[in-house]
C-alpha cells in the first residue's frame, strides 16, 4: 500500500524546496506543458495515462523547470500515450513472445497445438494496422511429428538471426528445442536441450557472443533443484548443447529460481536471481564467454527490499543498443522498483519507484525490456482497489535524465480488469502462471504479453496505440484501439 508522495505534497505548497528530486528547488505551479499534449489527437490526456516522475509524483501538478531550466527536453519530452490491447483469440499460459524483422509478432499458447502440443501463435499485421480487422493470429507450428505439450511453453525470437526457438520442457523431466528460420513454415528438430538436473523454469536467449557453426551462441538455464540455475550452450544454433554448469560462482547459494535471460549487443548475457548469500537482496548475474561462467552483480536494494511473494526469487534485466544494463524488482513494498547500470553491472543507479500517481494497493509479474540507449519499457500488474487487477506499461524514454519522465498506460480500461481473484498478482493466477513477456519492435513499440483471465485467460498483446518511440526520437505510428471486442 502506498500514500501520495510527500514530495508532491510539499512542492505543492512552498518552495524552495530541496532534496524530493536530488534537485534544486521546482516551481510551485505547473506551467501547462502537459495541458494541450493530446489534442492533436481531438482528444486530452486519458484516465488509463499518467505522465509522472519516480515516487508517483505527478508531473502534470509541478513544474518542468528547475532553476529556470526545463527537464523535459530531448529525449525527456513527453508524447501523447493511450494504452491498448489486441487478443490472440486462444488462451495462453506464462506467455512468452518475440518478434521478428518482418513485424510478425509470435506468442506460445499451452495445449492448442497439433495433437495437443504448444502452438506458436503467428500475428500477423498486427504492427502496422489501421483496423483491427486487419490483424490475423494463428497458429503455426505445423511440424510432422509435434512435440508433446510442454509443461513450461516457452518462445524466443534471436533478435540477430530472426530464428524462431521453441524451446520445451517435458515434466521435469527433459527438455527439446525445435526452431523456424522461415517464420514458422517449417520446423527443424527436436534435439534434445538437457543435462544431469531436475528440468524446470527454463529461460533462453542469444547473443552475437562468436559461435563456431552459427551467427549466434544460445544459452538456456535451468531451476535444476540445485542451490543455484544450470545452464547449458549451443554454437550450433540449438542442435547440440555442451554440459549443464553453475549459472552463479560455485560457491553460490541463490536458489535456482531465475527470471529471463537477455543476450546483450556486445555478447553477454544477463539474468536476475537471488543473492549468492541467500539474503533480502536480488542480484544480476553476467557471463561475458558464452554462458560458460557466470559473475554475481548485487542490485541496490538495500533501500528497496524485495517482494515476499511466491516468486520473490526474481529480479528483471534487459540490455538496450548501446549495452547499458537495466533491471526491475518489486520491493518489500510490493511496489515496482528499477535501476540501471551503464558499466555492464558493475554499479547501479539509485533505484526509483516506477508505479503511476494513482492509489495501487500492491504489483506484481514484473518484465521488462530496452531499445535504444537510455530507452525502457517496463511491465507488471497492479491491484486499484478490491483486487482489481490491470495491466500497466511503462515507458521511460531518457533513463540517464536527471529526472527522468516516466509514461504509463493502463493496457486494459477501467471496467475491464485482467483477473480479480485473490492476491492474483502475488500468486500463480490464471494464464499468467509463472511469469509474463515484453519485447520493443524495430519501429519502437513495446509489447506487453499476457493474458485476460477475466475474459477466459485469453492470450494478449498489450502494448500503446499511441506514444512515444523507444527506438530513435519522436512518435509511434498510431494503432486502432482494441480491447473486449479483440479477445
Amino acid at each position: 500500500m502506498r500514500v501520495v508522495s510527500l514530495c508532491l505534497v510539499l512542492i505543492m505548497i512552498m518552495a524552495p524546496l530541496g532534496g524530493c528530486f536530488q534537485e534544486e528547488a521546482l516551481a510551485e505551479e505547473t506551467d501547462g506543458v502537459f495541458d494541450s499534449l493530446c489534442q492533436e489527437n481531438g482528444s486530452t490526456i486519458s484516465n488509463t495515462t499518467w505522465y509522472h516522475y519516480e515516487n508517483a509524483t505527478d508531473a502534470t501538478q509541478v513544474s518542468d523547470l528547475i532553476n529556470g531550466t526545463s527537464i523535459l527536453v530531448g529525449d525527456n519530452v513527453p508524447e501523447c500515450a493511450v494504452g491498448t490491447y489486441y487478443g490472440i483469440g486462444m488462451t495462453t499460459f506464462e506467455p512468452t513472445i518475440g518478434v521478428t524483422s518482418l513485424d510478425n509478432l509470435y506468442i506460445t499458447s499451452w495445449g492448442n497445438g497439433p495433437a495437443g502440443s504448444t502452438a506458436i501463435v503467428r500475428c500477423s499485421g498486427m504492427v502496422s494496422m489501421s483496423n483491427i480487422s486487419e490483424y490475423v493470429c494463428e497458429d503455426v507450428y505445423t511440424a510432422l511429428l509435434p512435440v508433446p505439450n510442454s509443461n513450461d511453453p516457452y518462445v524466443y525470437v534471436d533478435p540477430w538471426t530472426d530464428r524462431i526457438m521453441k524451446f520445451d520442457m517435458h515434466a521435469l523431466l527433459g527438455m527439446t528445442v525445435e526452431w523456424s528460420d522461415n517464420e514458422g513454415q517449417s520446423w527443424v528438430g527436436p534435439s534434445v536441450a538437457t543435462g544431469w538436473s531436475v528440468q524446470d523454469h527454463q529461460t533462453i536467449a542469444s547473443s552475437p557472443y562468436p559461435a563456431a557453426f552459427h551467427e549466434t551462441t544460445w544459452v538456456f538455464c535451468v531451476n535444476g533443484n540445485y542451490p543455484y540455475p544450470v545452464c547449458s550452450a549451443s554454437n550450433d544454433g540449438g542442435l547440440t548443447w555442451g554440459p549443464e554448469l553453475p549459472g552463479t560462482p560455485s560457491d553460490c547459494e541463490s536458489g535456482g529460481l531465475t527470471g529471463h535471460m537477455i543476450g546483450s549487443e556486445n555478447g553477454n548475457f544477463y539474468r536476475g536471481n537471488r543473492g549468492c548469500n541467500g539474503g533480502e537482496g536480488y542480484s544480476i548475474y553476467r557471463s561475458t564467454n558464452g554462458g560458460l561462467i557466470w559473475t554475481e552483480h548485487p542490485l541496490p536494494t538495500d533501500t528497496t527490499g524485495t517482494a515476499e511473494t511466491w516468486n520473490f526469487e526474481e529480479a528483471q534485466v534487459a540490455t538496450d543498443s548501446e549495452d547499458n544494463v537495466h533491471a526491475f524488482w518489486m520491493g518489500f513494498d510490493n511496489m515496482p522498483y528499477y535501476s540501471y547500470s551503464r558499466d555492464e553491472g558493475e554499479t547501479w543507479s539509485n533505484p526509483i519507484m516506477i508505479a503511476p500517481p494513482i492509489d495501487l494497493n500492491g504489483t506484481g509479474f514484473p518484465v521488462i525490456t530496452a531499445g535504444g540507449p537510455g530507452k525502457v519499457a517496463l511491465g507488471y500488474l497492479g491491484d486499484s482497489g478490491g483486487d482489481t487487477w490491470n495491466g500497466y506499461l511503462t515507458v521511460i524514454t531518457d533513463a540517464f535524465s536527471e529526472m527522468p519522465l516516466l509514461t504509463t498506460v493502463q493496457v486494459n480500461n477501467w471496467g475491464d480488469p485482467l483477473d480479480t481473484s485473490t492476491d492474483c498478482g502475488y500468486n500463480r493466477c490464471g494464464g499468467f502462471g509463472d511469469f509474463n513477456d515484453i519485447i520493443i519492435d524495430q519501429h519502437g513499440r513495446a509489447w506487453f504479453g499476457l493474458a485476460h483471465n477475466v475474459g477466459g485467460e485469453i492470450g494478449i498483446f498489450g502494448t500503446m496505440a499511441t506514444g512515444p518511440s523507444l527506438r530513435g526520437n519522436g512518435t509511434l505510428a498510431e494503432l486502432p484501439i482494441g480491447g473486449p471486442v479483440t479477445l
